[in-house]
């Protein structure tokens, strides 16, 4: 670290590798954007000469050779996390990693002993975790005001607009169900689940089903307290990004989420109308700004990171046993896959 600033290389210069990339380059005291590695022709070239900040590079492994990196922020493709957890790691570099950490139990515990052995920071990308109405809630769990949850809802719909083609099987559970799984552990804390049932669809692109698409699903979670939640989503919603949460505890409720683009509401001939939020970086901007500025300050202290691989592994599991279920039409419990 140079004078207590992160460097920090980007793998991945997609739609939300750039978010991420520019938050390191201009929003983030600590960190800097040190370089950035894509695969695809001046994909990186294009993204540091944008942001006037970092190195471009086509190979992942000049990284590791890059006396300025000192860390990495993995947002590649979901499929190749884990062995780039596992190499950055066993570069002696600290990591973030975007959702799923790994796709399978047994690259996620790869990923997670890569991490511990070369004794670097590994946090995964749970963002939810870091936004105001989730914080908030967790605070209220913490203090006892919600008393012991009871029921608990988690829910993501996307805007639609997806590419039935490039969807890979069980997507909806691990790409987008896990942070809806992460989020009902994050709101349950000390609890883990035991029992999965799951059923999924093709109802947004139905043409597909026949080809494995899953675009719509329901869960069902039971903890091993006795505590139940229900995780769903939907690849299109037509009003925009939803996302929204619910835990009903003994001494009360939270709901997360609104979905608003701002709080005016303009009533007139048709009725009430509000506007909705159209995307995850307009809806979470501040969470994922905060989420990266946690894993720069775990980098420069030394601390474990907020949102560790054993948290990513859960989720995970759950992921793969509502997988699981939807396969088998029966409740998974979670020593099943574990197997």
């Amino acid at each position: 670290m140079a004078n207590g600033t992160v460097g920090v290389a980007l793998v991945g210069s997609g739609r939300m590798g750039a978010f991420h990339a520019e938050t390191l380059a201009r929003r983030l005291p600590h960190a800097r954007l040190a370089a950035v590695a894509d695969p695809a022709p001046g994909a990186a070239e294009r993204l540091t000469g944008a942001l006037g900040a970092g190195r471009a590079y086509t190979d992942v492994a000049q990284l590791w050779d890059d006396p300025d990196v000192d860390a990495v922020v993995v947002a590649a493709p979901a499929r190749s996390h884990a062995d780039l957890v596992v190499a950055a790691a066993g570069a002696g570099r600290h990591v973030f990693c975007e959702k799923p950490m790994a796709v399978t139990l047994p690259d996620a515990d790869r990923a997670i002993g890569a991490a511990r052995a070369a004794g670097v920071v590994l946090q995964v990308g749970f963002n939810r975790r870091f936004a105001a109405d989730w914080r908030g809630a967790r605070a209220l769990l913490d203090a006892g005001t919600l008393g012991t949850p009871r029921l608990l809802r988690s829910l993501t719909r996307d805007p639609g607009g997806f590419d039935p083609a490039r969807v890979l099987p069980d997507t909806i559970f691990l790409e987008t169900l896990i942070h809806d799984f992460d989020t009902l552990r994050y709101l349950h804390p000390g609890a883990e689940a035991v029992e999965v049932f799951a059923v999924a669809d093709a109802l947004v692109e139905p043409g597909w089903r026949d080809r494995g698409l899953l675009d719509t699903a329901v869960v069902t979670v039971r903890f091993d307290d006795g505590a139940v939640a229900v995780a769903e989503a939907c690849f299109e919603a037509s009003y925009g990004y939803d996302v929204r949460g619910e835990v009903l505890g003994s001494g009360g409720m939270a709901t997360m989420g609104d979905g608003r683009r701002t709080g005016l509401a303009f009533s007139g001939p048709a009725g009430r109308l509000v506007e909705t939020v159209r995307g995850d970086q307009e809806l979470f901007p501040g969470a994922y700004t905060a989420e990266l500025a946690a894993f720069v300050e775990a980098v420069r202290a030394g601390t474990p990171a907020p949102v560790t691989g054993e948290d990513a592994r859960a989720a995970l599991a759950i992921a793969l046993a509502a997988a699981e279920s939807v396969r088998t039409g029966r409740p998974v419990r979670i020593d099943e896959v574990e197997k």
